[in-house]
């Protein structure tokens, strides 16, 4: 267990640096969990202002999604129980074998009815509620969640993008909605997810001239000065993140800072490299207690991204899901090959969020302790959009969460949501659409 303070002043988590640009723009930087804020256990916070007593560390939630379906045969292991063998989809994940949950099985009870195979799915996947036309029925899972943990939060939820894909209508382009057709558009542009988190824009650091940390030092210095040792080495580890964050934004190419037009087929930008960005300020956001709820859309519904960085730039995304164009389509033997790679892919960058999170202490553990993630994709098998028998992971070390095995349910999406954010977050939501029954096999 970390050192914990026991006898000194605590640190509310509430505490942030602050400071003023010449224009008058506040600055906020939040801090990371340092050992001043918890007690003799670490498992609790600090007493803010000495007003109440400790209070649990808080539990977070992210949804994951990926565009299109999967190829099943190479990524649902064939054994159940903890001794599956690891699948090609899959194996980025090794190292965590332990830290996650696999689920086949799983049915989209409300993907049926008008759509186009997939913005029926995608509002099923998402809300538990029937696509209308133009949108979802209802709210998503992380809105629903976000409503009930997230008020208490700087930020009640983020939506965080990558590929700036803008191909279809809102329901491909959104994973995030607040009620009956109100889409909450992800932010796939680093540069302004920076500015959101840590400050208004002044135009020493819109042009990345200065840093922001410039306009803090006063107040990171006084706050170092009442710092015991190790939690000075935790702050300053965290302050050169920041600015290690805003120089890797500030290299990165003009023409990442804006989103393409609608008529560009170009759609070649370094993904990879935006994700890992994109992961880096999500998880700043968890760390410094910013939000408590995040959604992640790394490719689109639907999802038309090209992979340059695979070797596949012969057709897009979907393309590669059916036999059209160049390609031979996913139930081919090379089209499945295509369709693991870039499935591969998916899973690496969530294993790198999974890594980032693991590397922050917080209390007696990490802040991927205390965060619960749930890991979709539209479809099960992506040729025949097949909304049956979809497999989902859940992933986190909230110590609710059944981890190291592969279990085929009998349920629906609603169902795991209810479960997780009930059991696991600790929301109370309530009844959420096609949700009938827990799904114990998650829950330890």
């Amino acid at each position: 267990m970390p050192h914990v303070i026991t006898s000194r002043a605590r640190i509310s988590r509430r505490t942030l640096l602050k400071g003023l640009s010449a224009a008058g723009n506040a600055v906020m930087v939040g801090l990371p969990p340092l050992v001043s804020m918890f007690n003799s256990q670490g498992t609790a916070y600090a007493a803010p202002e000495a007003t109440t007593g400790p209070k649990p560390i808080e539990t977070r939630f992210v949804l994951w999604f990926n565009g299109n379906g999967i190829p099943e045969r190479y990524w649902i292991p064939a054994e159940e129980g903890a001794d599956y063998k690891m699948t090609p989809c899959l194996s980025p994940l090794a190292a965590y074998r332990n830290d996650f949950h696999i689920l086949s099985g799983v049915d989209n009870a409300s993907a049926h009815g008008q759509g186009n195979g997939h913005t029926n799915s995608m509002s099923g996947l998402m809300t538990g509620t029937m696509f209308t036309g133009r949108g979802p029925s209802g709210p998503s899972i992380d809105q629903v969640i976000a409503a009930r943990i997230g008020g208490d939060s700087r930020f009640r939820s983020l939506q965080i993008g990558v590929a700036q894909e803008s191909f279809g209508e809102s329901m491909q382009r959104n994973m995030s909605w607040a009620g009956y057709e109100r889409a909450l558009p992800p932010e796939m542009i680093p540069h302004r997810l920076f500015d959101r988190l840590f400050g208004e824009r002044e135009e020493g650091w819109v042009n990345r001239k200065k840093s922001i940390l410039d306009a803090i030092q006063a107040d990171a210095t006084m706050l170092k000065k009442k710092l015991p040792n190790d939690d000075q080495v935790r702050l300053d580890e965290h302050l050169s993140g920041i600015r290690d964050l805003e120089r890797a934004i500030a290299g990165l190419p003009p023409e990442y800072a804006k989103v393409d037009p609608p008529d560009f087929d170009g759609d070649m930008k370094d993904w990879p490299r935006i994700a890992k960005l994109q992961s880096d300020l999500l998880v700043q956001a968890l760390a410094t207690r910013q939000t408590r709820v995040a959604s992640y859309m790394l490719t689109k519904c639907q999802s038309i991204s090209r992979f340059p960085w695979l070797g596949y730039t012969s057709a897009r995304h979907h393309d590669y899901t059916h036999a059209e164009g160049k390609v031979s389509g996913a139930d081919g033997v090379e089209g499945q090959k295509v369709l693991r790679d870039i499935c591969k892919w998916h899973v690496e960058e969530f294993a790198y969020l999974i890594a980032k999170l693991k590397s922050i202490p917080e209390g007696d553990g990490t802040v991927f302790d205390r965060t619960a993630l749930i890991y979709v994709h539209e479809h099960a098998e992506a040729n025949p959009h097949k909304n049956s028998g979809l497999a989902m992971l859940v992933a986190g070390g909230v110590g609710k969460i059944s981890k190291g095995k592969h279990t085929r349910v009998t349920g629906t999406v609603g169902d795991v949501y209810q479960t997780v954010a009930d059991d696991i977050v600790g929301a109370n939501i309530g009844k959420f659409p096609t949700a009938s029954r827990k799904v114990g096999a998650i829950l330890a």
